[in-house]
């Protein structure tokens, strides 16, 4: 799993494009789609030489995607993945402890009402930076029901109207940085906080 959220750079580097309202190549790239990052995914991969992770068929709203889980190339994580990541190996709300603090991300009481370049706070005890907080980010999953039974890195919906979206953003309420919150909206949305993180297998 990547770091960090993907930069406007990075994103730039491989789009030819930079659809963020606020412009800094360390800022985590904002105002992209789910479709969006999955088109990312496959050019990244293309470029790099990797095998696609994503197979996209049809066009606008007949569009359909299918995920090759043996592919090397990159791709989103699953929310079971992401949770898993952010978590890294705490069972409280955040992976600073019980209560947020300054150190667990940027959101409504500290970040000055905008989002910050990447790894400005501390990593979790993993080393992934940014996991709460600063922006959201797409998953793989159609946003469903969870069961209640426990489950060892469970598959997401078949299917459904919006995918799933983690982390909670910078002008958010603590509550939304949780590491068990979870949010959801159309593929095809753009939100000036909802942003990606990579995954290869």
């Amino acid at each position: 799993m990547g770091i960090y959220p993907v930069t406007q750079k990075e994103y730039f580097e491989i789009m030819g494009v930079n659809p963020s309202s606020g412009k800094d190549d360390n800022l985590p790239v904002t105002r992209v789609s789910w479709w969006d990052a999955v088109e990312y995914c496959n050019l990244r991969s293309h470029h790099e030489g990797l095998t696609l992770a994503y197979t996209v068929s049809g066009t606008g709203n007949n569009r359909t995607v299918s995920f090759n889980r043996n592919a090397n190339g990159y791709r989103l994580p699953t929310e079971a993945e992401w949770e898993y990541a952010c978590r890294a190996g705490t069972t409280t709300p955040y992976n600073t402890g019980m209560i947020i603090n300054n150190n667990t991300g940027w959101y409504r009481n500290n970040s000055g009402n905008k989002p910050h370049a990447v790894g400005e706070k501390p990593p979790n005890a993993w080393g992934l930076y940014d996991m709460h907080g600063n922006v959201y980010e797409w998953c793989w999953d159609w946003f469903g029901v969870y069961t209640e039974e426990p489950q060892t890195n469970p598959a997401g919906a078949a299917s459904g109207a919006s995918r799933v979206l983690r982390g909670g953003g910078w002008y958010d309420d603590e509550h939304y940085l949780r590491s068990a919150y979870r949010n959801g909206d159309d593929p095809d949305d753009l939100y000036y906080d909802s942003s990606f993180r990579l995954v290869r297998s």
